[in-house]
């Protein structure tokens, strides 16, 4: 029959090659075509938008996914992370989409990439669509944690191409500047190997961010900064249209504004070369994003203080969306630390409230309050990865039940439509 024509060996083979591939990928390719449908979120003057409605985000930061992802021993963690935030209705993640010449580095050298490293981040991407999670990806740091803008210079420093051993020089050293737009355009134009979509096409990705906490001390007048936000973001948007970009502030108030004065933890804020209004409002950044740690910025500074601080550092940047800025304002970094005198983790669930309960009232009224990211949240069995500030949500039931109060309310003013799936069982419960 087929054997004495010789093709009965080629067939089982063929049909081998497939039954292996369904039982290696079979029931993720199940999975894929089962998740939640995504479009890209859009702005619409002070508010985000998605389908058609006001968008408003309690969300998470896990800066480590991709890191996680990349060693077979470490990977479920994401899937673990990630099924967790759904849970608790959460929809957007803020993590690292990079890694710059340290441990694991997705860029090896400027323009050299490692590509097990990148598949690890394609997984993080896939997976969080899978569980109907948006990121938040940011570019690089300006801290010296996964190499940083200090990686970029001792690259050009290296290379005897540098034109300052300065850390700012990222800022404003030509040959820098170009080393990371290469960087851009390589994560942008990325196609994922498990998805098969390009980055720039995928609305997995809430929104870019170009660096986390810019700051160039060297120049006061804050005239480098913005000068180099507004090369990084025409270029950014000249190869993706599709995604929201932000800078990445802390939301301190440059010399120039008068709220730096009354506003600014400090006179130091106003020396780090940023300014949130100017910084913000470049045409090309679509939203502002504002960080809260006033026990780090204040020195000896009581909890209840602190408290109120974080109140009025709150309501001052919403005012300055709704007014100055006319964009979304997102709070993409907020925590309380455990090494402060006399912490209790009581305190940690008054702080949280606060943060929480001001972006409540914003959404209720249409105003740019858009969203807030708690800083840090881990799985089980993380703790050399662990700060201070650090969290396992549901270890705690008071602070799971803050989060997943906040995630219900939140999509009640969005309309009864954003009630589906995790988050339709989760508010049900709630009622």
């Amino acid at each position: 029959m087929v054997a004495g024509n010789g093709l009965f060996y080629p067939i089982l083979g063929f049909a081998s090659c497939v039954a292996f591939m369904y039982m290696s990928f079979g029931d993720f390719l199940l999975n894929y075509h089962q998740e939640p449908k995504f479009d890209f979120v859009e702005r619409n003057g002070t508010q985000f938008m998605l389908d058609g409605r006001a968008f408003y985000v309690n969300g998470w930061n896990s800066y480590w996914l991709m890191d996680r992802a990349v060693e077979d021993y470490s990977r479920p963690r994401i899937r673990a992370m990630l099924q967790a935030g759904a849970k608790m209705g959460l929809t957007v993640c803020r993590t690292w989409a990079f890694n710059d010449g340290a441990y694991n580095a997705l860029q090896i050298s400027p323009g050299r990439f490692n590509e097990q490293v990148f598949q690890a981040l394609d997984h993080v991407i896939a997976e969080a669509r899978q569980h109907g999670i948006r990121l938040l990806l940011s570019l690089v740091n300006n801290l010296q944690a996964y190499g940083g803008k200090t990686q970029y210079v001792k690259w050009a420093w290296e290379e005897g191409i540098g034109l300052s051993a300065s850390n700012d020089s990222f800022f404003f050293d030509p040959s820098i500047r170009n080393y990371f737009k290469n960087y851009i355009k390589t994560i942008l134009t990325r196609r994922n190997s498990i998805t098969g979509i390009e980055y720039r096409n995928d609305p997995t990705i809430f929104a870019w961010e170009l660096i986390n906490e810019p700051r160039c001390m060297t120049d006061t007048s804050g005239d480098t900064l913005q000068d180099w936000i507004e090369e990084m973001s025409t270029f950014v948007k000249s190869i993706d249209k599709n995604h929201l970009l932000t800078v990445g502030l802390e939301g301190f108030y440059g010399p120039e504004t008068p709220k730096s004065l009354t506003m600014n933890p400090e006179e130091w804020a106003s020396r780090l070369g940023s300014d949130f209004i100017r910084n913000s409002k470049i045409s090309y950044i679509d939203f502002a994003s504002v960080h809260i740690y006033p026990d780090h910025w204040f020195h000896g500074q009581e909890f209840e203080d602190n408290l109120k601080y974080v109140s009025k550092w709150m309501l001052s940047h919403i005012e300055d969306g709704d007014k100055e800025l006319k964009k979304p304002v997102m709070f993409t970094e907020f925590g309380l630390s455990n090494l402060n005198k006399d912490f209790q983790l009581s305190q940690r669930d008054r702080f949280y409230k606060t943060v929480l309960d001001i972006i409540y009232k914003s959404a209720k009224r249409n105003r740019s309050g858009a969203g807030a990211l708690a800083w840090q949240f881990f799985v089980g069995g993380m703790e050399e990865y662990y700060d201070d500030f650090a969290i396992v949500p549901w270890a705690r039931p008071s602070t799971y039940r803050l989060i997943t109060e906040q995630s219900c309310r939140l999509a009640r003013i969005q309309g009864p439509s954003q009630l589906k799936g995790n988050l339709r069982e989760l508010c049900l419960e709630k009622e």
